[in-house]
């Protein structure tokens, strides 16, 4: 038996399969269950996803408006906190800076 996928657009129960797609017989809403599983997940710049309170490394200079010196590659970063809905995804605090805002794409896993 096939999983059942809902609607994103309608909520309706009533989909079925067309090729790789997903279609809504209510609304006719095409969508693509993978990419719909994707969403809301934050990666790093190695496709690694990230959980609020992990630990990560910044894998290239970064400058910081303000600051007189970037924040060096290497640099761990410690109890992240994930803001999905933001451009810069990453809350954190690094020694020397205090509290900023980073991009995933510029950090990986530790």
């Amino acid at each position: 038996m096939s999983e059942t996928h809902i609607c994103p657009k309608c909520q309706s129960e009533y989909t079925y399969e067309n090729g790789n797609l997903m279609t809504c017989s209510q609304c006719f809403n095409e969508w693509d269950p993978a990419e719909i599983d994707m969403e809301g997940r934050i990666l790093d710049a190695n496709g690694n996803e990230l959980k609020d309170g992990d630990s990560v490394v910044v894998v290239k200079d970064l400058p910081v408006k303000g600051a007189p010196k970037p924040v060096k590659a290497g640099t761990k970063v410690k109890n992240i906190r994930l803001r999905p809905d933001s451009d810069h995804n990453i809350d954190c605090k690094i020694d020397g800076f205090g509290a900023m805002a980073l991009k995933s794409e510029f950090v990986k896993k530790a």
